[in-house]
């Protein structure tokens, strides 16, 4: 448990420094990741036009595989793919990694290993 009983204002905290640091452009969109405690999704945002032009969920996995997938890392590796894919359809193929003030483990670091592994690079 967090020291400071806001866990949520502290990850918005994390996740602003963070974009002070990083954007999407036409070239590099930025592939943003949501947490939460029971989905995952993941954007591709071109932030100079405001667009998402590749989105992926865990409930977009689980109407693409047929079933329920049930541990939350074999949904967060299902949604990697699913983004790539979507994304390399776009014609994506460089992106920017936003965690969203998240720590890079777990969830978040299987959704980016099977993004790499799909054929996006960053």
């Amino acid at each position: 448990m967090p020291k400071d009983k806001n866990a949520k204002r502290l990850r918005k905290i994390r996740h602003i420094r963070l974009r002070n640091k990083i954007s999407g452009t036409p070239e590099r969109p930025r592939l943003a990741v949501f947490r939460s405690l029971r989905h995952i999704y993941a954007q591709v945002i071109d932030d100079t036009t405001g667009r998402t032009l590749a989105s992926a969920s865990s409930a977009d996995a689980v109407k693409e595989a047929g079933g329920p997938i049930v541990p939350k890392m074999d949904a967060s590796t299902a949604v990697g793919k699913l983004v790539a894919q979507r994304a390399i359809a776009e014609g994506i193929t460089q992106v920017v990694f936003d965690r969203g003030g998240c720590k890079f483990h777990g969830r978040v670091k299987a959704l980016a290993e099977a993004t790499r592994e799909a054929g996006l690079n960053f």
